[in-house]
């Protein structure tokens, strides 16, 4: 197999993106990559990532999924997710690390709303969901419902309230993680106050 297959083959396997350790892991040398850019056979996305210039075009749910590994999708992206919310976000919401480096959020190719979590605070209610066919992480129902409350002055009032309508709704809510959870992120009185309403109607 020649470099050129190889390549080919190395960013078929990672979803249309692949990173410069991933060629090197095989023995292929940065020169030979630079080399592969300048004939037009492959297009730098970003530092030290790469796609085939003959492409099929990648998903921003794959873009995530490569350039943001550690990030969880969360608060708008999330209500959309679950069906909370009817308004397509422009951007990504996506939790990620305080420790994490910003300079890896900037990317003219996919537009990012970062929430900066505490270490502590940052797994809690983390699980995986379906992107188009992409895995991504993302915070479940209750998580999402408890970062309204927490980031309220973010959220318009249609979307907030929407979103606690459509989660009182849900049959597949669990009041007994979100009052664990509310309580962690420190709103449980006013997640109490407001679900008690909603739910005795």
């Amino acid at each position: 197999m020649n470099i050129k297959e190889q390549v080919r083959e190395i960013i078929i396997n990672n979803g249309g993106i692949a990173k410069s350790a991933d060629f090197v892991s095989v023995g292929i040398k940065a020169a030979e990559i630079v080399n592969l850019c300048n004939a037009g056979y492959i297009e730098r996305v970003s530092h030290g990532y790469y796609e085939l210039a003959a492409k099929t075009e990648v998903s921003e749910e794959q873009m995530l999924a490569t350039l943001i590994p550690k990030g969880i999708v969360c608060v708008e992206s999330a209500l959309f997710h679950f069906g909370y919310s009817d308004f397509t976000p422009r951007q990504w919401s996506i939790a990620i690390p305080r420790s994490m480096s910003r300079t890896k959020l900037k990317s003219d190719l996919l537009a990012v709303h970062p929430y900066y979590m505490q270490p502590e605070l940052y797994e809690l209610g983390k699980t995986t969901g379906n992107f188009n066919g992409v895995t991504l992480f993302v915070y479940d129902r209750e998580r999402t419902i408890c970062d309204c409350f927490k980031y309220r002055s973010r959220l318009d009032n249609e979307m907030f309230s929407k979103a606690l309508n459509a989660y009182a709704c849900d049959p597949d809510k669990n009041l007994q993680n979100l009052s664990a959870y509310a309580k962690k992120l420190r709103v449980y009185k006013k997640v109490t106050e407001l679900m008690e309403v909603l739910l005795n109607g």
